[in-house]
């Protein structure tokens, strides 16, 4: 790899990735959504069921009380909402709502036009070749 390679190619990727968050994100704008509430609602979607507080501040790299705070913003939404869970009475597990559900599925499609407007310059084969490096490089990053 040449210098310029390794000096590129990190920035080149932070910033394609950048545009295509702010191209969702402008979007999203308009329903007032903070990244740290698009995140939460990313990770709910994809637990598929309650979270307790607890562990959705730990996804989120964030301290309980900050949590709180995102979570009752997305609850004043009616986005999310909050019960007691039965296994710990102690604990607050989070539940997406059916709303919540539906903004998550505009949320992607909103990441997907992004992408799609970033891309559309790049020839067919060539979204496939950067597919599968991507790719490549997110299964050797999991192991």
């Amino acid at each position: 790899m040449t210098e310029a390679t390794e000096t590129d190619l990190p920035e080149l990727f932070l910033r394609t990735a950048k545009r295509i968050r702010h191209g969702q994100l402008a979007d999203l704008a308009p329903l007032g959504l903070t990244p740290a509430q698009a995140r939460a609602l990313r990770i709910l979607g994809r637990a598929g069921e309650p979270l307790r507080m607890s562990a959705l501040a730990e996804r989120l790299g964030i301290v309980p009380r900050s949590a709180t705070t995102v979570i009752d913003a997305l609850e004043s939404a009616d986005w999310v909402t909050r019960g007691t869970d039965p296994v710990n009475r102690r604990a607050v597990l989070v539940t997406l709502t059916d709303s919540g559900a539906a903004l998550l599925t505009r949320m992607s499609d909103a990441r997907r036009k992004a992408a799609r407007d970033l891309f559309e310059n790049l020839s067919p084969e060539r979204r496939e070749t950067l597919r599968e490096i991507l790719a490549e490089l997110d299964s050797t990053t999991a192991q």
